[in-house]
């Protein structure tokens, strides 16, 4: 029988690949085994705890795991460098060009691996109509890189080299905006605004899975 912290890296594990390790919060996991956050918190100090135990399990050390902060467009890496990519909110801004997966990431991967996305987006497409709430933390500019599953889905589907696998709506929306409501970035500053105003009711997040064939 699997002891509690076997079961904990066993919930976080599927918790990620659902919703992804953005979406996924601490409660949530703790939700997941009926567990008082306390009570997880006696195994594990944090989520990157439980993350990078999860590595270990998997034979893999943080040497492996290489986070990346290089021009999207022009990667500094020999092609099928990577197993897997992950990419949290930089998509958005050049997201919206359906050659980028082919031409642009896709090569870096080896056939058979995975790119796991998760952006801000919006329930449903409302560029022609902005509310309100919107406009006060951006203007209409920086609004158009954020949009809904159906335009993210209608994008990816024209990949030639990869599988889609899922675009939809994050579970724990909430607490994933609540999460990035505490950063002190001017972004994240400017969009307290906006959820106070009662724009959440607009915004969610959106998990893209691609495989490459």
């Amino acid at each position: 029988m699997k002891n509690t912290k076997e079961k904990i890296l066993t919930a976080a594990l599927a918790l990620f690949a659902r919703q992804g390790y953005q979406a996924t919060s601490v409660s949530t996991i703790a939700s997941e085994l009926k567990l008082t956050k306390g009570a997880l918190y006696k195994h594990y100090k944090n989520k990157e705890d439980i993350f990078t135990s999860i590595l270990k399990k998997m034979g893999l050390n943080e040497e492996q795991i290489i986070p990346v902060k290089a021009d999207a467009g022009e990667l500094p890496f020999e092609k099928e460098f990577f197993d897997a990519v992950i990419s949290v909110d930089p998509y958005n801004y050049f997201g919206t060009d359906k050659d980028f997966p082919d031409d642009k990431l896709l090569p870096f991967l080896k056939s058979g691996g995975y790119v796991y996305i998760a952006i801000p987006g919006m329930k449903k497409d409302c560029h022609d109509n902005l509310p309100r709430e919107l406009t006060l933390s951006r203007n209409a500019e920086q609004l158009d890189y954020i949009h809904d599953a159906k335009y993210r889905s209608e994008i990816v589907s024209a990949c030639r080299d990869a599988d889609v696998i899922s675009v939809s709506e994050m579970e724990s929306n909430e607490e994933v905006w609540a999460d990035w409501l505490k950063q002190e970035n001017e972004y994240a500053v400017g969009d307290r605004r906006t959820m106070e105003a009662g724009g959440g009711k607009y915004l969610n997040f959106i998990k893209i899975v691609l495989k490459k064939k």
